[in-house]
């Protein structure tokens, strides 16, 4: 009676359904978009670069991007299917000292936390592949892009509050992707920048769902085998002339109405 009523439910589509199925996959039961602007959050330069920064008078914007981002998810008690998630990410900076035209590259660490409804689960689940699943809690998902840097300056030791000089324990994982060590201490000039980013957070939970079947996926394209025997410029002229490669699109200027700044020390 169930699958006659999910079915009866599509009948508006061109193509009919053939059959209500039960798969079993992660429902979405919260999520949230974010567009953070991430002002001064300081840079951790390679000692290299620290070395550029203390003898240099400005840095001009280069770019930004995402390495790792940790999501962790832990209940609120006082209030029941609700979960904070927290979330950090792990930038890779760089910019171009101004005299000399010289790049500098640091690590920047962004915080933050976000609430949603999880709802509640308490079910163990064993399987014969030898998975064994006995956590209460839904599972976070963070999808990012890399940030737009919006701005970068910096600012002499004497400016800055001591508590931005704290040690840190950084991942192994995010120091192997820098070519130096992170200066991460006190120093006499320190980097600042001040990224935009956009994401998307959510709860999942792994569930059952009855959805209705119209038909099995069957491609309908033919696989192009590229065999070593085939004429290398019988290949190449299958492929289109990238046109947009040679004349931009005209778009829109006024998307880029934002008022430029340049930060100094």
């Amino acid at each position: 009676m169930i699958e006659k009523a999910v079915c009866a439910a599509n009948t508006a589509n061109t193509v009919s359904c053939r059959e209500s199925v039960c798969i079993h996959t992660r429902k979405t039961f919260d999520s949230c978009r974010d567009k953070d602007c991430v002002e001064d959050l300081r840079v951790y330069p390679t000692v290299a670069s620290q070395a550029i920064i203390d003898a240099t008078c400005n840095i001009r914007p280069g770019a930004a991007s995402l390495i790792y981002c940790d999501v962790r998810v832990e209940e609120l008690n006082f209030n029941r299917g609700c979960y904070t998630v927290d979330i950090t990410y792990f930038y890779k900076v760089t910019g171009r000292a101004f005299p000399g035209d010289r790049t500098v590259t640091g690590l920047a660490i962004f915080d933050k936390r976000v609430v949603l409804y999880g709802s509640e689960g308490s079910s163990k689940v064993f399987t014969s592949n030898g998975e064994n699943i006995t956590s209460s809690l839904p599972v976070a998902v963070c999808e990012v892009v890399d940030p737009l840097m919006l701005g970068i300056k910096i600012c002499d030791s004497s400016c800055i509050c001591m508590c931005d000089n704290a040690l840190l324990d950084i991942p192994d994982v995010i120091m192997a992707c820098f070519d130096d060590d992170l200066v991460t201490g006190p120093s006499a000039k320190q980097l600042f920048v001040t990224l935009g980013q956009f994401s998307i957070t959510r709860l999942e939970r792994d569930t059952q769902l009855l959805i209705p079947v119209y038909d099995y996926c069957i491609p309908d394209k033919e696989c192009t085998v590229a065999g070593t025997d085939e004429d290398p410029c019988s290949l190449f002229s299958n492929i289109p002339f990238p046109v947009s490669d040679f004349f931009p699109p005209k778009g829109n200027p006024n998307t880029c109405a934002v008022s430029s700044r340049r930060c100094s020390g």
